[in-house]
């Protein structure tokens, strides 16, 4: 990390030695510059909220989602083969124009562009989080769902208290990375004019006409959030590892 800073730091030096090249928008020594930065820097607020928003609700849906594929009925099995393969054939560009379009033309719901951002990236990973528990709980050995019959646990219970503990365990990088793909994909929603960190760069794009410089910030942006939130899954992995043993 260090490495990647320094290196970082030693290019944009670099750069700015060009006089094609105007570092200067970004840079926090001088008014404009921190000015800038702290335009941009706001954005992230949209970008954090609306990503934790849309992966717990994308997390709950398809765990509903997954519970039928795991049903002895072809009926239900049907219903999560129907609903995974559509929802994951649809882009997520498109989702989110159609729930900001074309929902309120066909049900009469309005929705701001934060929560038709939210709600379209939640039902697009709703799709992968139904993939994603369907194998984790078929994961758990069969011996484990015996014992709880034995104690006389109903499937509630069983999913409740044995099933799904062991399951989110295996699950947890998974369900990590997926947060790291709804962060990058929440810079899509910017085409409806949610002022998340992509489309603040835009927006200076337009008033600084310097897009080289300003798009560097924002793949920074970008790369801390999600150096944060992968240091904090691998945190979540030890502490769940050492509650076991």
């Amino acid at each position: 990390m260090k490495r990647f800073l320094i290196l970082t730091t030693a290019l944009l030096l670099l750069s700015g030695c060009s006089s094609n090249w105007g570092w200067y928008v970004v840079d926090p020594t001088t008014k404009n510059g921190w000015i800038n930065l702290k335009f941009m820097a706001s954005g992230a607020y949209y970008t954090i909220i609306m990503s934790l928003t849309a992966i717990l609700i994308s997390v709950v849906v398809g765990l509903l989602v997954a519970l039928p594929g795991l049903s002895k009925k072809r009926g239900w099995r049907m219903f999560n083969r129907t609903y995974v393969e559509i929802v994951r054939a649809v882009p997520i560009l498109v989702l989110i124009l159609w729930v900001y379009y074309g929902l309120p033309a066909l049900s009469g719901i309005t929705l701001n562009v934060f929560w038709a951002g939210v709600l379209a990236l939640a039902l697009s990973d709703s799709a992968f989080q139904a993939e994603i528990f369907r194998a984790g709980i078929q994961s758990i050995a069969r011996g484990q769902y015996e014992a709880a019959q034995s104690i006389s646990l109903n499937y509630r219970d069983t999913m409740r208290y044995v099933i799904l503990p062991q399951a989110i365990r295996r699950i947890l990088p998974a369900l990590g990375n997926q947060l790291v793909y709804m962060m990058k994909m929440s810079s899509l929603v910017s085409i409806i004019g949610l002022q998340e960190l992509t489309r603040k760069a835009n927006e200076l794009v337009v008033s600084e006409y310097r897009p080289l410089e300003i798009y560097t910030v924002l793949v920074l942006e970008y790369l801390v959030l999600i150096l944060i939130v992968s240091a904090g899954v691998r945190w979540l992995e030890r502490r769940l590892k050492a509650s076991e043993t």
